[in-house]
């Protein structure tokens, strides 16, 4: 019986997720996280975008901007940082149309 090497393996993973530890305070302030699913053979580190950052029309420019900047700096070996959205756009749970609300006006109490 042969030994199939899973992502827990991957000699990389421990730094990887040193450096996204870094920034998932910031994605969990917006109720977001990430997961490493795969590092392909071609360097290639692919994520998926969890809670908040699966349905985000930001998640593109904070995965480049962020993600993907912390693990290449942290991990040069890594090419390119890839987002795996389980969430496409169209299965987005109601509310969550990538537009904030407007804030509500709190009436101001007369004395």
């Amino acid at each position: 019986m042969t030994h199939t090497p899973t992502i827990a393996d991957h000699p990389l993973l421990p730094r990887i997720e040193q450096a996204l530890d870094g920034i998932r305070p910031y994605l969990a302030a917006d109720g977001g996280n990430v997961r490493v699913l795969d590092i392909t053979d071609d360097m290639v580190l692919q994520l998926e975008l969890l809670g908040a950052c699966g349905t985000c029309p930001m998640s593109p420019m904070t995965l480049k901007a962020g993600v993907e900047e912390s693990v290449k700096k942290a991990v040069p070996e890594i090419r390119a940082v890839q987002a795996i959205n389980s969430t496409p756009m169209a299965e987005q749970p109601a509310g969550q149309t990538g537009h904030p609300l407007p804030p509500t006006p709190v009436p101001t109490p007369e004395f």
